[in-house]
């Protein structure tokens, strides 16, 4: 099995726009429109606020994730756009790419964790679930919207 490589890399990158317009579309198939109406600026994954991460497998980049600060405090931090290549799943690397982001946010001060997902995503909720997030009140851009869920650990 091929080591997984972990890297920061900028969100506007080639290699990151790439997974995040295949996250995307993702998101589209499974609950229409363009995947996530969610507004997301590239300079709120610029350390120290935010970091954004890209999975590689053979030198291929196959999965990404990324924090961004939340709230005013500035003790929490927001996952986005984690991702993994249908031809990479199985293999690890979401969990591998959850762990290098929980630990950069902790990193730069972070104490909390939260997330929005959607309830068609079974894969992503047990991920999280056996990752120690727990379901936490909805908040951010859908958290109105039918299905959504919100989760949220310590770090």
């Amino acid at each position: 099995m091929s080591e997984i490589e972990i890297l920061p890399r900028r969100f506007d990158a080639p290699e990151s726009q790439a997974l995040i317009r295949a996250a995307l579309a993702d998101l589209g198939a499974r609950y229409g429109g363009s995947g996530d109406e969610t507004p997301v600026d590239a300079a709120e994954f610029v350390p120290p606020a935010g970091a954004f991460l890209v999975a590689y497998l053979d030198g291929r980049p196959v999965g990404c994730g990324g924090w961004r600060s939340h709230g005013e405090d500035g003790d929490a931090a927001e996952l986005k756009r984690m991702y993994t290549d249908p031809a990479a799943r199985g293999r690890g690397v979401a969990r591998s790419v959850l762990a290098a982001v929980e630990r950069s946010a902790r990193d730069a001060g972070r104490k909390r964790i939260v997330l929005e997902c959607g309830d068609k995503q079974p894969e992503a909720i047990a991920l999280y679930t056996t990752s120690g997030y727990e379901r936490i009140p909805n908040f951010g851009y859908y958290r109105d919207a039918p299905g959504c869920l919100s989760f949220g650990r310590t770090l």
